[in-house]
């Protein structure tokens, strides 16, 4: 009987799941173990807590016994906050069967966020190679997990880029599981020139572009002979390749410039005719006309001149006689 309790102890004490890997919790449960009034409701209460976490192993267990740090932070909030209500409320009626229902709860929230994390959020890339970080429920301790695809464990498409001559063109390789590869992965853009599809490509026919930890690169005043395959692929430090995708750029021509034909004027007819005769009679004409004008001009304010000095004239006249009468009467 006692070899039959022994495997049965070890087993309850190290039956850690996802959710008692956080010291937050194991540290509320034993602080509520410890409040218990006697040393026969303590004993029964971390009877109740062992058994639960036998319940939530096992739950774990059936769904990969793995969880990552963001799901096991937003189930162990969950279950803190109801552990907190549970605390707070004043039991209505017996607190072992209360503490069962509270511990229920949590294999419950346990139960939730692993069915929401291990078929979508545990290896959302549909193609390349994915290794990420997750905590083992029963260790507790962190491990890579390796997620492949379930198609080439590499390419992840070949996609077709239209550009203009001088445009531009924006290769963009991201994807959003990116983020959860280990290390510090960086991206390596490589082209093979020529038109892209008339050759099948070798790794010596690619040339090394950039390499930069930026997932996307803008080509700017393309030329025609810029076009050809553009490859983009995530590696890390090793050379582990993790993802692969291909741009097949195609530049344009710029259409030709219409140039505008010049107009030719018909050509002069032969003989004595000069363009400039008609001008040079107008501007006789003109200068005949304005030769007469000022002499008409002149003769007459010749005229008026002579007519103004002829009255001053005789009227000084008149006056210098005026005067010598007035003398002659007065002497």
């Amino acid at each position: 009987m006692l070899l039959i309790l022994v495997p049965l102890i070890y087993c309850i004490l190290t039956a850690k799941a996802c959710l008692q890997c956080d010291r937050t919790i194991s540290n509320m449960h034993d602080d509520f173990i410890l409040s218990a009034p006697t040393i026969n409701e303590q004993i029964e209460l971390q009877k109740i807590c062992d058994y639960a976490y036998v319940t939530y192993r096992d739950t774990s267990q059936n769904r990969k016994g793995i969880i990552d740090p963001t799901t096991l932070y937003r189930a162990k909030t969950e279950y803190q906050s109801e552990f907190d209500r549970f605390l707070k409320t004043k039991p209505t009626g017996s607190l072992t069967f209360e503490t069962i229902q509270i511990m229920e709860k949590g294999r419950k929230i346990l139960e939730k966020h692993l069915d929401a994390f291990i078929p979508d959020g545990l290896c959302p890339n549909k193609c390349g190679l994915l290794n990420r970080r997750v905590m083992d429920c029963v260790s507790c301790k962190y491990k890579m997990y390796i997620c492949p695809s379930l198609s080439d464990p590499l390419d992840c498409g070949v996609y077709p880029v239209q550009a203009e001559e001088g445009g531009q063109a924006v290769l963009n390789c991201f994807l959003p599981w990116h983020g959860l590869l280990l290390g510090k992965p960086e991206y390596y853009y490589s082209w093979a020139p020529g038109e892209p599809g008339t050759k099948k490509l070798t790794e010596k026919d690619f040339m090394a572009l950039v390499v930069t930890h930026d997932s996307s690169v803008v080509l700017n005043q393309l030329h025609l002979d810029e076009q050809g395959t553009y490859r983009c692929s995530l590696q890390d430090q090793n050379g582990t390749v993790f993802y692969r995708v291909t741009f097949l750029i195609t530049v344009a021509p710029l259409p030709l410039q219409t140039h505008q034909a010049f107009v030719t004027l018909p050509s002069l007819p032969h003989g004595d005719y000069s363009p400039l005769q008609p001008t040079e009679n107008l501007l006789l004409a003109v200068i005949a006309m304005v030769t007469a004008l000022s002499l008409a001009a002149s003769v007459g304010l010749t005229i008026v001149l002579g007519m103004i000095m002829n009255q001053q004239r005789a009227a000084e006249g008149s006056r210098s006689k005026k005067d010598e009468k007035y003398t002659e009467g007065t002497v």
